[in-house]
């Protein structure tokens, strides 16, 4: 990958993006298997042809600053980032296939796995935490496999856009910067989505770019065709329904002047997908969207 500074930044940030993972062949992450398996593949088959910019990675770079300094004062030297790995044995399905991770710390005597996050506040405010518990699963089965025990996950979600002013205005806001969340670990379902996610990479590994499995409506973060209503002179909706026939209805019964139609749009596609310009899907959905060159 080909780390570009059109900002023209320090160039220890260009050091620092230049560092991020590089993909090694039947070789692959926990967090990199949480991927759908089309970004996966194409990923690696393009990464010589990709680039970013340093700009666009300052939060991912933000991360590894926290953790480096959570790592350096950790009370354990022996169990902070710990860096295990799997490797599927011989007669196995997916035999010479290897599974990696790295936790930032292992608390032996609760057998929990911690990691720290850094996120933005509407993650926590949407509650939307179902990735991380799936890291925590697949983090819990590779520690299992390497003789230690997990019973529990627990994550630190750090909010990077978190507001004092606007915790002090509303009580529903996180009143803290940093939260705890917490979850049983389960390795056994970590088993079967680790497994079928591999077969599938493996089943896929010579299949043309355009017929690789299409990423799911939840992995491209899709958000659905809305009716909003409308009044004229304003630019925001009265009211953003799902059907045509709904906002009729509210129209009629609340007011409005017209309905406008928005058309959905898959927001990872857009504006977070790496390998976009080697996938079919957008190339004929977003490629002529201006937006995505200054993303």
């Amino acid at each position: 990958m080909k780390i570009t500074n059109k900002s023209k930044l320090p160039i220890a940030f260009v050091r620092m993006a230049e560092s991020e993972y590089q993909p090694t062949p039947n070789r692959y992450s926990i967090t990199t298997l949480l991927k759908p398996t089309r970004e996966i593949i194409l990923t690696r088959r393009h990464f010589d042809k990709l680039e970013a910019d340093a700009s666009d990675m300052i939060w991912s770079l933000f991360g590894q600053a926290v953790h480096h300094i959570l790592e350096k004062n950790a009370d354990d030297k022996d169990t902070a980032e710990m860096r295990l790995e799997y490797t599927f044995p011989k007669g196995h399905e997916l035999e010479g296939l290897t599974v990696s991770g790295i936790m930032d710390f292992y608390d032996k005597e609760t057998k929990t796995v911690i990691d720290y996050k850094t996120c933005s506040i509407w993650k926590v405010r949407f509650n939307d935490f179902s990735d991380w518990e799936k890291q925590g699963d697949g983090y819990a089965w590779l520690l299992e496999r390497n003789g230690l025990e997990v019973a529990k996950s627990k994550f630190y979600a750090i909010m990077r856009d978190w507001s004092v002013g606007e915790a002090r205005r509303k009580g529903d806001y996180p009143q803290s910067q940093v939260l705890e969340v917490e979850f049983v670990a389960d390795s056994l379902k970590a088993d079967n989505w680790i497994q079928e996610k591999l077969l599938d990479i493996k089943y896929n590994e010579n299949t043309p770019d355009n017929d690789l499995p299409l990423c799911s409506k939840e992995d491209r973060w899709a958000k659905p065709d809305k009716f909003a209503v409308m009044k004229k002179g304003r630019k925001s909706a009265l009211r953003l329904l799902d059907s045509s026939q709904e906002a009729r209805d509210w129209m009629e019964a609340n007011g409005g002047d017209y309905i406008e139609f928005r058309k959905g749009e898959d927001t990872k596609c857009i504006y977070y997908c790496s390998v976009c310009k080697f996938c079919d899907y957008w190339q004929k959905n977003y490629a002529d969207m201006e937006v995505k060159e200054d993303v």
